[in-house]
């Protein structure tokens, strides 16, 4: 069974994505959804997620409803991903941003 979508707000999850509030300068935390929410807190926490799909999810949120590719928690999410990925050291620049 598919669920309409209507050309503002779409998305390819449970998450949606809300066209026009992409790539604005401020997210109000009333407006990050509870998952999202989560796994950022997770991603800050000392034992983040393992998953790395879980982290693209909360990596892709931010992309489109934060500052794009220059969003400190975007960035964050991918570079932990790519450690995830590939087993080598994260780059702890990202996360003091972060």
């Amino acid at each position: 069974m598919s669920q309409q979508q209507s050309p503002d707000n779409v998305s390819i999850d449970e998450i949606p994505v809300d066209i026009d509030n992409t790539q604005s300068a401020e997210v109000d935390s009333a407006d990050v959804p509870d998952e999202i929410e989560s796994i950022t807190r997770w991603l800050a926490g000392e034992q983040p997620p393992t998953n790395p799909l879980v982290v693209l999810k909360a990596a892709r949120w931010w992309y489109i409803h934060g500052k794009g590719g220059t969003d400190p928690a975007f960035q964050w999410a991918i570079e932990w991903a790519r450690h995830l990925a590939t087993d080598t050291p994260s780059d702890i620049e990202r996360f003091d941003e972060f």
